[in-house]
């Protein structure tokens, strides 16, 4: 799994080559590295849809934490609304949308969760007291006041005032590995550019569609 921005290619695309792509990671590295350069806060926000035991969609903005051609990874507490949604449905959408460049793309596929082994090695990675947050917060709970969540944060960190802090055990990460990636160009007069990649499952070969806007 390699991180947001360190993906390589032998022949690197730009927005030139959009609508010729013939595979879409490439092409989303392309667009994220341009984001990078424009997008004032996280080029790589997602909005992350799941639905409930109801089937009621629900949608939620998460920070990717990276992606290659297995998927794209996010982090959250498996407690939380999202984690116990995708533990039943485990299928999602996610979006980013890149206001600076008038461009979005959607991904639509399979959820599966990371190994421990990945979890371990990006919550190391985080701010200490970031991680410490991770043990204070009971996410997606109701909280009686905020108050009590400082006095929370307050006693984790007096716990791992010395030494690194271990991941909580509710704590890990998903992959989503896409059936369906579709980039979206704003053109003028609403006269959009779609392009669609899809396939029938992980590992299998793309097609590729214009759609109408």
């Amino acid at each position: 799994m390699t991180d947001t921005t360190s993906m390589k290619h032998q022949t690197p695309l730009t927005s030139g080559d959009f609508t010729t792509a013939d595979e879409p990671f490439a092409l989303f590295e392309a667009w994220l590295n341009e984001a990078i350069k424009s997008e004032p806060n996280d080029p790589n926000a997602m909005a992350l849809a799941t639905v409930d035991a109801d089937g009621l969609p629900d949608v939620r903005m998460v920070l990717m934490k990276g992606f290659d051609t297995e998927g794209f990874v996010f982090y959250s507490h498996i407690a939380s609304q999202k984690g116990r949604e995708l533990a039943a449905n485990p299928k999602a959408a996610l979006l980013f949308h890149w206001k600076s460049l008038r461009r979005q793309v959607r991904i639509r596929g399979n959820v599966t969760p990371v190994t421990d082994a990945e979890a371990d090695a990006y919550f190391a990675t985080r701010p200490k007291q970031a991680q410490i947050g991770a043990w204070a917060s009971k996410q997606s709970e109701p909280l009686e006041s905020r108050f009590a969540f400082e006095q929370a944060i307050a006693k984790v960190a007096a716990k791992y005032v010395i030494g690194e802090v271990p991941r909580p055990p509710g704590w890990s990460g998903w992959r989503i590995a896409p059936m369906r990636i579709e980039f979206w160009h704003d053109r003028p007069f609403r006269l959009h550019d779609r392009i669609e990649f899809r396939r029938d499952a992980a590992g299998r070969p793309w097609s590729k569609m214009r759609m109408y806007p």
